[in-house]
């Protein structure tokens, strides 16, 4: 028998259901239901209402979200459609057949969907007591099988019984997003999320600059975080293992209401509230004063609030640029007093008490070890420079640092012990004391004294040889005539007088400085002529020395080529030696196209003729010069530009010649920068043309998206530039690469050829790379070019860090769970 019901009374019965569902504590929506603006769902213990809502008065937006039940002050602590608001209440939300919720706007277009990779037979969506939504098979409630889940999604709001952390199984990283603003729930500027490389923290990012770290867990707290303590209110734990990372908190007692948020100002801050006033009051905050800003002393240095001013460098560490300490500027931190000697096997620890430990991104850990295992351990990898415990509740566990220590800071009573790398000079006099009488025993007097006057002998004749060599290679010329000196093959030069350098720097002044290399620093002088030119001064400090100074003074001085920069001459002088260069106006190319304000007077005519240029100068040094030779170290700061704009290729001092036929050669000293590297040269120590290819494809993908490779972050994946170009390349979405800032000034099948041809350049194995000679002739004709294959580094786990370095042996990162590898060079 069929029953029709007449206009008025389906009237009256559609009424009654929206009355019904709005009123009645429903907490689950079958398949095909629809929850309309107006009507909400609300969970069993009616502490969470879902529904349709407007921010505030001042939004004209409607979002669907969950807010809290019982509480009067509307707050809201999850959105499905943050970045597509609807503007009206025509809103639907749906549960389909195959267990997807769907937000519809008025044209029934969907705007945001569950989107699960799984299905279920029979789904129900449902709002549990905990706040989250989650979709799952009518009769199966195993957390474990839930089809999809909002508490895997958040958004500015950490919820209890939430696992804030990574998924490694399933993929999911689930991290928290500030609001654009109280009044626009859409992402803002600030990130909350867990890094898992190295030893694991949690970072906060406003874009990609880094803000504040969490520290890692320490076996009570987060190191960064000595107000996260036992209290009433929560509980708090960490877990790490094969399967995922999470930190996750309880309530004590279900009647206090208490979330943890990422305030638009990107504050972390927990709320609990109070019922009596009817207010959220804050409760604690994760950053407490201005120590707490990352990084702020530089590397080596730790901040103590209660200083004034409050950085200073560790012991056995002084500023490595005093002036700048002295106007409070402290982002170059602090150096050695006295390098560490790790083959003498003289180097030693100091404790540092009571401290935040420095970011762990590039650390190895073992739960297993002891302390002492984890000290000798460090002391066995000459390029480890701290130590500390996994573990500080039960002193186990060893964690160590690869590399600078930065982000420390100093706590009076809730900090924790580090042991901080040093030369024994550096070591205390009870140290020092110890080891000297080790080495007497050990090294009869007789033989030490016979031993230190042989070595004193050959230090002497080595360094007597060398300064001949220096000084007799190089033909002294007029220090204003910069003809060229034909009568020998070595060094063809001017060699200026130091006190004509010294005059032209105004001393070596501050405000002459242009920056700052491996080698050291580079000042702008003016000689008595008028001449401008560039001066970059051997430091000290640095890691290069005479080879480097040799190499690029031999080499350079026998290159001539528009896109190479012009050596003029040196200086050498007892403790000195200096390169004086022609001065570039417009300094790197990295100073442009990694600038914001720069970037957008670069538009792509200027990247075009730089791309060109760069490589017509690489094709001169591989090909073309009468040595070939492997610069080692193409990157966008060693590209300076002249007044025209036109690339010059500097900085030689890694350069090598390629003998004869060889094609190849191998190293046992890697040297080069972060991000440029070819696979086979940062890895085997192999070096060849197409190892300058890598990092000219690096260039080009760089030059195109104004973006750095070495640094690179986005939001739905954790590859570098090279894996995020190759992946949009694989989609035919590669145009998505194109910097912004020259949309609108560029050719389409220009910039879509320069974006193959980098890709091209940068494939994993050298033999598939086109040599400069086919990349020349690749840029200037329309050749059909071939399909690309998987770049190199495209599937490493990474180390995201603005600052680009140079290192050495690789390292790796393991523990008896999990095991994560930093690749450096060897």
């Amino acid at each position: 028998m069929k029953c029709f019901l007449s206009p008025p009374l389906f009237i009256i019965f559609f009424t009654i259901s929206t009355l019904l569902l709005t009123t009645t504590a429903i907490s689950t929506i079958t398949q095909n239901q629809n929850i309309t603006d107006g009507q909400t769902i609300v969970s069993d213990d009616q502490s969470f209402r879902m529904g349709f809502f407007t921010p505030s008065t001042r939004s004209p937006n409607r979002f669907f979200g969950i807010w809290y039940n019982r509480i009067e002050l509307i707050t809201v602590v999850w959105v499905a459609n943050r970045e597509t608001p609807l503007n009206d209440t025509s809103g639907v939300l749906t549960l389909n057949n195959e267990g997807t919720l769907m937000l519809l706007n008025h044209a029934n277009t969907i705007i945001w969907s569950s989107n699960s990779s799984t299905t279920a037979n029979n789904p129900v969506a449902q709002l549990l007591d905990t706040g989250n939504l989650m979709i799952r098979n009518e009769n199966d409630t195993n957390p474990d099988n839930y089809v999809w889940q909002s508490f895997d999604y958040p958004g500015d709001t950490f919820m209890p019984s939430m696992k804030f952390g990574k998924d490694f199984v399933k993929g999911l990283d689930k991290y928290l997003t500030s609001w654009k603003s109280v009044d626009d729930p859409s992402i803002g500027e600030y990130t909350n999320r867990f890094d898992s490389n190295g030893y694991p923290q949690i970072l906060l990012r406003r874009g990609s600059e880094l803000e504040f770290s969490s520290g890692p867990w320490n076996g009570l707290r987060w190191s960064g975080m000595p107000n996260l303590k036992p209290n009433e209110i929560y509980t708090f734990g960490f877990e790490f293992n094969e399967r995922e990372v999470y930190y996750k908190y309880e309530l004590v007692n279900s009647s206090i209401v208490s979330r943890f948020i990422l305030s638009v100002d990107g504050i972390l801050e927990r709320y609990t509230w109070i019922e009596r006033s009817m207010r959220w009051e804050i409760y604690v905050t994760g950053q407490m004063d201005s120590c707490d800003r990352y990084g702020l002393c530089g590397a080596y240095g730790i901040c103590s609030i209660n200083d004034s001013p409050p950085c200073g460098c560790l012991r056995g560490f002084e500023p490595r640029f005093p002036e700048e300490w002295r106007r409070a500027d402290w982002d170059n931190g602090c150096v050695r007093k006295v390098e560490l000697d790790c083959a003498a096997g003289g180097d030693g620890f100091v404790k540092q008490s009571g401290v935040k430990v420095p970011d762990t991104r590039r650390s190895w850990f073992n739960a297993s070890m002891n302390l002492e295992e984890c000290e000798s351990e460090c002391l066995r990898k000459c390029n480890c420079t701290a130590y500390a415990s996994l573990n500080i509740s039960t002193g186990s566990g060893c964690l160590i640092w690869f590399d600078e220590l930065i982000d420390m800071r100093v706590y009076a009573e809730d900090g924790q012990d580090i042991f901080v790398r040093m030369a024994a000079s550096e070591l205390g006099d009870r140290e020092a004391r110890t080891k000297r009488r080790v080495i007497i025993i050990v090294i009869p007097v007789v033989v030490s004294i016979t031993v230190l006057l042989a070595l004193c002998l050959f230090v002497y004749r080595k360094r007597a040889q060398k300064k001949n060599e220096l000084t007799g290679e190089i033909r002294v010329v007029p220090e204003n005539n910069f003809a060229t000196v034909n009568k020998r093959e070595d060094w063809e030069l001017p060699l200026f007088e130091f006190n004509t350098i010294a005059n032209a720097t105004s001393n070596f002044s501050d405000e002459l400085k242009l920056g700052e290399g491996g080698f050291g620093p580079v000042y702008k002088g003016v000689l008595e002529d008028g001449k401008e030119i560039a001066v970059k001064r051997h430091s000290r400090k640095s890691k290069q020395g005479l080879d480097e100074f040799r190499n690029e003074v031999q080499y350079i001085a026998k290159l001539q080529h528009r896109n190479l920069v012009r050596l003029l001459g040196c200086c050498i002088k007892e403790g000195e030696r200096m390169l004086i260069y022609e001065y570039m106006p417009n300094k790197s190319l990295n100073s442009f196209i990694f600038d914001d304000g720069k970037r957008k007077s670069m538009d792509w005519s200027n990247r075009y003729k730089i791309i060109n240029g760069i490589a017509r100068g690489l094709l001169y040094l591989h090909q073309d010069s009468r040595l070939r030779i492997i610069h080692r170290d193409l990157k966008a700061s060693n590209i300076l530009l002249d007044k025209e704009m036109n690339p010059r290729i500097s900085d030689f001092g890694l350069a090598r010649i390629m003998e004869g036929s060889d094609t190849q050669a191998n190293t046992r000293r890697v040297m080069g920068t972060y991000g440029y590297m070819a696979p086979e040269y940062m890895i085997d120590g192999i070096y060849s043309v197409k190892s300058d290819v890598f990092s000219f494809g690096v260039l080009l993908l760089e030059i195109v998206s104004g973006k750095k490779n070495r640094g690179f972050r986005h939001a739905n994946h954790d590859l570098n530039l090279l894996g995020h170009a190759w992946r949009l390349y694989q989609n035919e979405k590669h145009m998505d690469l194109i910097d912004d800032v020259i949309k609108g000034s560029y050719t389409q099948s220009e910039v879509n050829r320069i974006i193959q041809i980098g890709l091209l350049c940068v494939q994993n194995y050298p033999e598939d790379r086109p040599d400069m000679t086919m990349v020349v002739l690749m840029l200037g004709s329309e050749v059909l070019l071939p399909e690309p294959k998987e770049p190199g580094f495209y599937t490493e786990r990474r180390r995201p860090q603005e600052a680009e370095s140079s290192s050495s042996n690789p390292e790796g990162s393991s523990s008896n769970h999990l095991s994560v590898t930093y690749m450096q060079p060897r």
